[in-house]
C-alpha cells in the first residue's frame, strides 16, 4: 500500500458515506447558507482527516455507523476552523478556489464557521457517546488556545524550539490525534487499548506542520503560497528556529535585530529566509520529520502488520513527502 489512492480503495465506501453524512448534517432552510456550504464542499482536499478516523475504527473493531458519524463530526469541525482561520489570515483563496471571505465578507464567514461548529456538535452527540463529545469539545478547545499561543509568542519574539513544537502539537497535532481517538471509541475501544495509536497520530500531526513550514521558504505556485508569508505574519518557523540556534555564525545577530523589528519589508523576509535556508534549516527540518516518523512506524508494531497499520504508516510518509 503505497498511495492515497490504495488507501481510499480500502475504505471507498466508508468515506463516501462518510461525506454523505457531512453533506445531510449541512442542511438547512436558509437558502444562502445552503449555496455557500455547497459551493464550499465541492472541493474535498484530500481528507486526510476522516481517513485517519475511518482507519482508526477500521483497525480497533470495524467500521460502524458511529464511525462514520464520529468522522463527520471531526471533519466538519475542521473545515469550521478553516473557514475561521481564512477571515483571521485574510486568505482570498481556500482549495483553489475563492474563500467565503473573499466571496461575501468576514461577517458571513464568520457566520457560516460557527454553523459549521454547531452541526459538527449536532453529529457527535447523535453518536450517544460522551466520550466522542468531549474528545471535539477537547479538540476545539486545543485548536484556538494553539493559535493564542502562536499569536502571544509572536508577539512577544520569544520563539524556540521547545514552544514552536508546544504551539503546533495544540494547533494541529490535535487534530490528527482526535481522528485517531473518536475512530477507535466509536469502534467500541477503550482509552487504554489507543495510548501508542494516538502517540503515533500525534507525531504525524506534528510532522504535517513541519512539512507545511517548509513551503514557506520556496515560492512554488503548486503550493499557492508565497515565500516568507508565515513571517509576514509574525510566524517563525522550525528551520529559521534552528538557524537562530546557531549563535556562533557571524550573521547570527544582525539576523536576530531583523527578527525583533516591529515589521518587515520584503528585503527582510528575502534575507530570513535565505539565511535560514543557508544555515541549513530545512535539512534539519526534514531530519527531524524522518526521526518522528521512525519513531510512530515503531509505536504502530503492538497492533501488528495489517493493512490498517500499513496504511496509517503509509499516511505518515506520504505527508513528509508531498508536495503540497
Amino acid at each position: 500500500m503505497k498511495n492515497l489512492d490504495d488507501i481510499r480503495l480500502l475504505i471507498g465506501d466508508d468515506l463516501s458515506r462518510l461525506n454523505k453524512v457531512i453533506e445531510n448534517a449541512l442542511k438547512s432552510d436558509n437558502t444562502l447558507m445552503n449555496s455557500i456550504v455547497a459551493n464550499f464542499l465541492e472541493t474535498k482536499g484530500k481528507q486526510l482527516r476522516p481517513i485517519l478516523v475511518l482507519l482508526s475504527g477500521k483497525l480497533m473493531g470495524g467500521i460502524n455507523q458511529h464511525v462514520i458519524t464520529a468522522g463527520a463530526a471531526i471533519e466538519i469541525l475542521h473545515n469550521a476552523s478553516l473557514i475561521h482561520d481564512d477571515v483571521i489570515d485574510q486568505s482570498k483563496q481556500r482549495r483553489g478556489t475563492d474563500s467565503i471571505n473573499e466571496v461575501w465578507d468576514n461577517h458571513v464567514a464568520v457566520l457560516v464557521g460557527d454553523f459549521f461548529v454547531s452541526r459538527a456538535l449536532v453529529c457527535a452527540l447523535s453518536t450517544k457517546n460522551a466520550q466522542i463529545l468531549d474528545a471535539l469539545a477537547n479538540l476545539g478547545a486545543n485548536l484556538s488556545l494553539g493559535e493564542i499561543d502562536q499569536f502571544d509568542i509572536a508577539r512577544k519574539h520569544n520563539i524556540n524550539e521547545k514552544s514552536y513544537f508546544k504551539i503546533i502539537e495544540k494547533k494541529t497535532a490535535a487534530l490528527f490525534t482526535s481522528c485517531i481517538e473518536v475512530g477507535a471509541l466509536a469502534a467500541g475501544a477503550s482509552y487504554d487499548d489507543i495510548g501508542n495509536l494516538k502517540k503515533f497520530a500525534e507525531l504525524m500531526g506534528v510532522c504535517f506542520q513541519i512539512k507545511d513550514d517548509t513551503f514557506d521558504y520556496f515560492h512554488d505556485p503548486v503550493v499557492g503560497k508565497p515565500t516568507g508569508n508565515d513571517l509576514r505574519e509574525g510566524k517563525v518557523t522550525l528551520p529559521l528556529i534552528y538557524a537562530l540556534s546557531l549563535d556562533n555564525r557571524p550573521e547570527h545577530d544582525v539576523m536576530l535585530e531583523i527578527l525583533n523589528k516591529p515589521s518587515y519589508d520584503n528585503s527582510d523576509i528575502d534575507c530570513l529566509v535565505e539565511w535560514a535556508k543557508d544555515c541549513g534549516g530545512i535539512d534539519y527540518a526534514y531530519r527531524k520529520m524522518h526521526e518522528l516518523c521512525i519513531q510512530g512506524d515503531a509505536l504502530l508494531e503492538v497492533y501488528g502488520d495489517n493493512e490498517c497499520t500499513q496504511a496509517l504508516k503509509a499516511i505518515f510518509h506520504y505527508i513528509i513527502e508531498r508536495n503540497k
